[in-house]
């Protein structure tokens, strides 16, 4: 993905409140071999920007005004409003194709409606992550990670060690938490799994 910036060379909280009342964003791109830069943003631009998860885990193009080429940078903190749409404050790294990255990529669980557990058992199928910190080469980092739920079966779970991590995917534990667990059925009382057992348990008219 690819958004417009402006270097930012007033600096200072007076500064920024005057960028924000104008419409703008200040924001900070730093890390590689260049110095930190102050930037600022077009907030519209940016704030329909950040509604999109590819914004969060992708390796973005940025388009610096005046520069002669892009620079790939990846999102890494966004301050908000603390009531208010308002995006305040935003931070990016500097991406280096030869260096590894360490940053968080979304799951996307799918054909949840269509497994034993939620056709069969009348399961809920909690995601207990929706993310996993991971670490790779600017080239390998997936958008998303896709766990697979067809063949989930009534009180089975998904832990990571069940699905295949992208090429060059590494996962980054915490706690010593090599094998997290991704998703958990349920069985919600009084539904289909209760309803086929009180069925089988009535007695005969």
């Amino acid at each position: 993905m690819k958004f417009n910036a402006t270097a930012r060379s007033v600096q200072g909280s007076s500064a920024s409140r005057r960028l924000r009342r104008a419409g703008r964003v200040p924001a900070i791109v730093y890390g590689g071999t260049a110095a930190p830069l102050n930037i600022e943003l077009d907030h519209n631009e940016i704030y329909h920007a950040l509604r999109k998860e590819e914004f969060h885990a992708s390796i973005l193009q940025m388009a610096l005004e005046g520069a002669a080429k892009e620079e790939q940078v990846l999102l890494r903190s966004v301050q908000w409003h603390a009531y208010k749409p308002q995006v305040l404050h935003v931070d990016f790294q500097r991406v280096d194709a030869n260096q590894a990255l360490h940053t968080k990529v979304p799951f996307h669980f799918i054909n949840a409606e269509i497994s034993p557990a939620v056709k069969l058992g009348g399961a809920i199928i909690s995601h207990v992550l929706t993310e996993l910190e991971v670490t790779c080469l600017p080239a390998a980092l997936p958008q998303f990670i896709e766990v697979d739920l067809k063949d989930l079966l009534p009180g089975a779970s998904v832990h990571l060690a069940d699905i295949k991590l992208p090429k060059g995917v590494t996962y980054v534990p915490h706690g010593g938490d090599a094998n997290p667990l991704l998703a958990a059925t349920a069985v919600v009382k009084g539904g289909a799994a209760a309803a086929d057992e009180g069925e089988a348990e009535a007695p005969a008219a």
